[in-house]
């Protein structure tokens, strides 16, 4: 990798949404530079990003974004003219087993590569060139009833130590932008889904315990709604927002599919019924569906969120290309051949 080349800095790259983001981004624009910083907890692994090891203008560096030292000397070694920063921690179970963590990572660390930014882009006067776009959540917003859309104006309301951080990270990055005149802007996107995603969220354990015909918990009633978006549209929409919003923006990213976790799950059982049969050979189970189970609700689980994007629709000219049901049988195709890649 060439240090005095233009370089965008990508955090969380090794997790779901940043390495289909590097992913996508390298393949679309084979001639830029990538340096990709992640800490590689639990939710980030290195098979995420194996096919753009390829390209000599990406670079790897595993990097906590809480040590300081390391992340200005980052800034010090190559030329960062961006950033995008999808590193966080986002597992809302385990925020509410312990928010120190969440905290840590998504308000401390954001507040790191901030000042690190800063500092460098102001030596170089470039403090309102160089670009800062920070991945976030509609989670921020809270719950929905049964009406309405979040958009951004909605004022926010987090209800779980997960989205509390995002929030607080949220606010960190517009302080910098009023503040310091940085360049920042920020994108809030719906509950995403498809490949490399960790196997403790929603639509990749209600796959897997299916294969291995296991139960497939659904908490509460099952009817909690969620706005779908394929990670592949979430990719091309925040290349949208970094190459073209104005900064100090702040755009909602939607699928505008909008389902309950009952819904999503009968049809992921629907997609294996007719994919993998075998598997019900021999059994008491008529459908995966009959794998489906209630557990007790999760505590401070919102009941509705609803998206809004229809700004990034109009000032950008993105929309999702992705529907739900071909979205889900991509993903349950991927799983399943990761699957049996295992049981080989």
């Amino acid at each position: 990798m060439n240090l005095f080349k233009p370089t965008l800095l990508v955090t969380g790259g090794a997790g779901f949404i940043g390495s289909n983001f590097i992913t996508y981004y390298m393949n679309t624009y084979p001639d830029m530079q990538v340096l990709n910083l992640d800490k590689l907890t639990y939710a980030g692994n290195l098979e995420n990003v194996k096919e753009v090891e390829k390209y000599p203008n990406y670079r790897f560096i595993q990097c906590d974004l809480t040590n300081a030292q390391l992340v200005e000397a980052v800034f010090e070694e190559f030329d960062i003219t961006g950033v995008i920063n999808f590193a966080a921690e986002s597992h809302v179970d385990r925020s509410i087993d312990y928010a120190g963590s969440f905290v840590e990572s998504n308000v401390l660390g954001t507040n790191i590569l901030l000042e690190a930014a800063k500092q460098s882009w102001s030596k170089k006067g470039e403090l309102s060139i160089r670009r800062f776009h920070h991945i976030s959540t509609d989670e921020v917003y809270g719950s929905l009833g049964r009406d309405g859309k979040f958009t951004e104006k909605t004022p926010y309301n987090p209800r779980n130590p997960y989205s509390a951080s995002k929030a607080g990270s949220d606010m960190l990055v517009k302080s910098f932008g009023h503040t310091y005149g940085m360049n920042v802007i920020i994108s809030n996107s719906s509950n995403n889904y498809g490949p490399k995603q960790h196997t403790e969220k929603l639509i990749p354990t209600i796959i897997l315990n299916a294969l291995k015909l296991e139960p497939i918990p659904l908490y509460g009633d099952g009817k909690n709604v969620r706005d779908w978006l394929y990670v592949e549209d979430h990719c091309r929409a925040v290349d949208h927002i970094y190459h073209n919003a104005k900064p100090m923006e702040t755009y909602n990213i939607g699928g505008a599919n909008e389902q309950t976790n009952i819904d999503v799950a009968s049809r992921i059982c629907e997609i294996l019924d007719y994919r993998k049969p075998e598997l019900l050979d021999n059994t008491s189970v008529n459908s995966f569906k009959d794998l489906i189970i209630f557990t007790e609700d999760r505590k401070g689980h919102d009941r509705r969120y609803a998206i809004d994007d229809s700004k990034l629709r109009i000032n950008l000219d993105w929309e999702p290309k992705t529907s739900l049901m071909d979205g889900l049988e991509k993903t349950v195709d991927w799983y399943v051949s990761q699957w049996e890649t295992v049981i080989a």
